[in-house]
């Protein structure tokens, strides 16, 4: 299984995947968070406590397990928060794609 930003010119989008909201299991934040995603970048569209989705340039594909770190500003100063999961949805939007993850494992640390 390739992990990691696929190289291509397009992406797949898995239809079988389409999630509704009635299936959200934990309320849904907007917020627009720098992801850092290893050779890639892309920025929140929405976060919960199970789950994330963000915008980048890199294709994913579903089912695939990924890494990624989201930068947060906090009162005691900048964290991160590095997470593990399985990708559970990709879709095209204009000129981005959009990737939904499941979260299985996250740690938040202190910048320094």
């Amino acid at each position: 299984m390739r992990r990691g930003p696929h190289r291509r010119n397009f992406c797949t989008m898995d239809t079988n995947e389409k999630r509704d909201k009635r299936h959200r299991r934990e309320e849904r934040v907007s917020a627009a968070l720098p992801v850092h995603l290893g050779t890639a970048t892309g920025i929140t569209k929405d976060v919960s406590a199970s789950g994330i989705f963000f915008e980048t340039d890199a294709c994913y594909a579903v089912d695939s397990e990924i890494s990624f770190t989201v930068e947060l500003d906090t009162p005691g100063g900048k964290m991160l928060l590095k997470c593990r999961g399985k990708i559970v949805r990709v879709e095209n939007r204009d000129d981005k794609v959009g990737v939904a993850v499941k979260i299985t494992e996250s740690t938040m640390e202190p910048v320094q």
